[in-house]
C-alpha cells in the first residue's frame, strides 16, 4: 500500500513538472499547471490521492505565503502610498465585495456564500500584476502606482478575512457578533504577544543563528518561527496564517528580512503548488462542461464589474480616462488569495463546492486574460515620476544611481567604501556578519544582511543595474560558482575579485572575473614601487612597470626560485640548466609541448644573455630555461626535458 501511494505521488509530481514546462513555453502561469495536476490526480481523474491527504501540506503553503507577505509589510511603504492604499484600495474592496454579495443573492439564496464570493472576487493577483508591470517597465507609470497601492490594501485585507470567514461558518447569525468580538480580542492578544516577544526575542535569535554561518540552520530557524507562531494562533482559535503573518511583520523590520525571504521562497512556492493542486482536486471538468456558459458569464461579469468600479472611482478622484482604463485592466482579475478565501469558505462549510468550482475556473480564466489586457490598454501611458514610490516599494534595491556593489564589507570592503564615498560614487554592500551589518547600518552605510550565494539576494540588491561588482571575501568556499552567478545576472558589469594569492587566477577568469587582484602580489608591487622611487627611478616609469605587471598577470612575481613546503600549490619561477646529455638538447623551443607539461617558458639564457621566450631557437647544452608553474608540474617538465619521458 505504501509503495502504491509513493508511486501515485511521484506520478502526480511528474505530471506537474511536465505541465509547468509546457505552459512556461506558452508563457502561461504555473498556477494552471498545478490546477491541471490536481484535476488529473483527484477524484475527477485517476483518484490517486484525496484532497484531505494533502490538506495539511496545502495549509502550510498558505502559512508560508502569509509569512512572506508579513515580511513585505512596512509602515513606511503604507505611509508613502496612504491615499491610494486606504482610499482607493479600501473603496475598491468594499464596493466590489458589496456589489457581488447583493447581485449574487439573485442566484444564491445564501448571504454567507455570496459574502465569501464577494471578497474572493474583490481581490486581484499581486504576483501577475507586479510581474507584468515590472517586465514592461510600467511600475513608474501613474497606473502602476495606483495598481500597486490597491494591491497593498488587498493583501492587508486578507488577514481579517481569514479570521471572519471561518466564524461565519461556525456561528449562528445571533451569535456571530459576540464570536467576532471574541476573535478580534484574541487577534489583539496574539498581535501584542507576537509583537512584544518577537521585537525582543526574534532579532536576538537570528543574531545567534547568523553568527553560526550555517545556511541550513538559518532556513530551519525561519521555517520553525513561521510555523510556531502559526500554531500559537491556532491554539487561540484563530488561523495559522494570521500568526505567520504577524511573525513575518515583526521580522520585516529586521536586517534579516531579505535573507529570510530568499530562503523561504522555494519552500513557499513548492507548498503553494501543493495548495493549488488541492484546489484542482475540487474541480470536475466533466461536470463543469455543462456549465460552460455560466463560467464565461461569471468571468466576463467579474472582470467587467471590477473594471467599471475602478474606472468610476479613479474618474471621481480626477484621474485621466487612459490611466483609469490601464489601472482597471491591471486589477480586473481574481488573485491567488481569492483561491485561499474560496478554500477557507469550503473548509468552513460556508461555500458550496459547486460554486467554488465555477469561480475557481472563472478566476483562472481572468488571470490568463490579464497580460493581454494590460498590454492592450497601457501602451501609451504618460510616465509618472515615482521616486517615492520606488523607494517605498523596493527598499532592497540600491540607491538611485548606485554604480558599485560590494560583496563583503570587511576591512577591504570598508576601505573601498570610504574611497567611493569620498568621490561621491553611490554603492551598496552585502555582508553575512550580523554584528558588522548592525554597526554599519548604525553609521549610515548602505549595508544589508544577505548571503551573496543566493540569486534572490543579488537580484534584490539590483546586481543587473550596477556597473562594477567587487568581491572582497578573503576566503569563499564556492568563489567560482559565485562568480558564474554574478556574470549570469550582470553580463555587462565589470567584476573584480580580491584573492590572497594567484592559485586560482585562471579559473576565476574563466568563471567570469574581469580582473583578479592577489593581495600578496599587490603588496609586493607597493614595496617595489617604494624601492624604485627611493632609488631615483622616475615615477612615470614606475607606474608603467606596475601597470605592465598587472596587465600581464604578474609575470615577475609568481614566487621564489625555490619552493618552501607551504608554497607547493603556488605558481613559481624555476631555473632549469640543460646538461649535454639532456633529451631536449637540439630541440626547437616551439617543439616542446609546454601546454601538456603545464608550465610556461618565461625566458631562456645563453652565455649570460637573457632572451625573450618568443625568440625560437635550437636548445644547446648549457642553456638555462626560466619556467613558471607549480612545483609538481615543474618536476614533470624537468623529467621530460632531461630524460625525454
Amino acid at each position: 500500500m505504501g509503495h502504491q501511494l509513493l508511486t501515485q505521488v511521484l506520478m502526480m509530481l511528474l505530471i506537474a513538472i511536465v505541465a509547468i514546462v509546457l505552459l512556461r513555453r506558452l508563457r502561461v502561469s504555473a498556477l494552471l499547471a498545478y490546477l491541471f495536476t490536481g484535476i488529473i490526480s483527484g477524484p475527477a481523474g485517476f483518484n490517486w490521492i484525496s484532497q484531505s491527504s494533502i490538506q495539511l501540506t496545502a495549509e502550510l503553503g498558505v502559512v508560508l505565503l502569509m509569512f512572506t507577505l508579513g515580511l513585505e509589510f512596512s509602515i513606511g511603504k503604507l505611509w508613502a502610498l496612504r491615499r491610494t492604499v486606504f482610499g482607493l484600495g479600501s473603496l475598491q474592496v468594499v464596493l466590489c465585495a458589496l456589489t457581488v454579495t447583493v447581485f449574487g443573492l439573485l442566484f444564491i439564496n445564501d448571504i454567507g456564500q455570496t459574502i465569501v464570493l464577494g471578497f474572493a472576487v474583490a481581490l486581484s493577483s499581486t504576483a501577475i500584476v507586479l510581474k507584468q508591470l515590472n517586465d514592461s517597465g510600467q511600475l513608474a507609470h501613474r497606473h502602476g502606482e495606483l495598481a500597486v497601492g490597491v494591491l497593498l490594501f488587498q493583501d492587508i485585507a486578507v488577514v481579517p478575512l481569514l479570521i471572519v470567514i471561518p466564524l461565519l461558518g461556525a456561528a449562528t447569525p445571533g451569535e456571530f457578533l459576540p464570536v467576532l468580538l471574541v476573535a478580534l480580542m484574541k487577534g489583539m492578544v496574539a498581535f501584542v504577544l507576537v509583537l512584544g516577544i518577537g521585537k525582543w526575542g526574534l532579532p536576538r535569535l537570528f543574531d545567534e543563528v547568523a553568527r553560526a554561518r550555517s545556511s541550513e540552520l538559518f532556513v530551519l530557524c525561519a521555517l520553525v518561527v513561521a510555523l510556531l507562531t502559526g500554531v500559537a494562533t491556532y491554539w487561540l482559535g484563530l488561523s495559522m496564517a494570521l500568526g505567520a503573518f504577524l511573525a513575518g511583520m515583526v521580522l520585516g523590520e529586521s536586517q534579516y528580512r531579505r535573507q529570510i525571504e530568499a530562503d523561504i521562497r522555494p519552500f513557499r512556492d513548492l507548498l503553494m503548488g501543493v495548495f493549488f493542486i488541492s484546489i484542482g482536486m475540487l474541480l470536475d471538468l466533466g461536470s463543469l462542461l455543462g456549465f460552460w456558459w455560466q463560467i464565461l458569464f461569471i468571468t466576463a461579469g467579474l472582470m467587467l464589474l471590477k473594471s467599471l468600479l475602478i474606472i468610476m472611482l479613479l474618474r471621481l478622484a480626477g484621474e485621466s480616462l487612459a490611466t483609469s482604463l490601464a489601472t482597471a485592466a491591471a486589477l480586473a482579475q481574481m488573485g491567488e488569495f481569492s483561491f485561499v478565501i474560496i478554500a477557507v469558505g469550503v473548509d468552513a462549510q460556508l461555500l458550496a463546492p459547486q460554486w467554488a468550482n465555477l469561480f475557481v475556473v472563472a478566476g483562472v480564466l481572468s488571470m490568463a486574460l490579464t497580460p493581454w489586457m494590460m498590454k492592450l490598454l497601457s501602451q501609451h501611458q504618460p510616465l509618472f515620476s515615482a521616486k517615492d514610490l520606488q523607494t517605498a516599494l523596493t527598499p532592497t534595491l540600491p540607491p538611485s544611481g548606485a554604480k558599485v556593489l560590494l560583496l563583503g564589507f570587511g576591512r577591504v570592503g570598508q576601505v573601498i567604501a570610504s574611497f567611493l564615498k569620498a568621490e561621491g560614487i553611490h554603492y551598496l554592500a552585502l555582508d553575512i556578519d550580523p554584528a558588522r551589518v548592525t554597526q554599519g547600518r548604525a553609521t549610515g552605510e548602505p549595508l544589508f544582511f544577505g548571503d551573496a550565494d543566493k540569486q534572490a539576494i543579488l537580484q534584490q540588491a539590483g546586481i543587473s543595474e550596477v556597473a562594477i561588482i567587487i568581491i572582497t571575501f578573503h576566503r569563499h568556499p564556492h568563489i567560482q560558482q559565485l562568480l558564474a552567478l554574478c556574470r549570469e545576472l550582470a553580463p555587462r558589469s565589470k567584476i573584480l575579485v580580491r584573492t590572497s594569492d594567484d592559485r586560482q587566477m585562471t579559473q576565476l577568469k574563466q568563471a567570469g572575473a574581469d580582473q583578479v587582484i592577489p593581495e600578496v602580489f599587490e603588496g609586493s608591487l607597493m614595496l617595489v614601487s617604494h624601492v624604485l622611487h627611493h632609488s631615483g627611478v622616475p615615477l612615470s616609469k614606475i607606474l608603467r612597470l606596475l601597470e605592465n605587471e598587472r596587465r600581464n598577470h604578474y609575470p615577475s612575481l609568481h614566487g621564489s626560485m625555490a619552493a618552501s613546503a607551504d608554497e607547493l600549490g603556488f605558481e613559481q619561477l624555476f631555473a632549469l640548466p640543460l646538461a649535454s646529455n639532456a633529451a631536449a638538447v637540439g630541440l626547437l623551443l616551439s617543439a616542446v609541448p609546454w601546454a601538456e607539461l603545464q608550465v610556461q617558458l618565461v625566458s631562456w639564457r645563453r652565455a649570460d644573455i637573457e632572451h625573450d621566450a618568443s625568440q625560437d631557437t635550437n636548445l644547446q647544452a648549457g642553456d638555462i630555461l626560466l619556467l613558471c608553474g607549480i612545483a609538481e608540474h615543474f618536476a614533470q617538465a624537468e623529467r621530460w626535458l632531461i630524460t625525454g619521458n
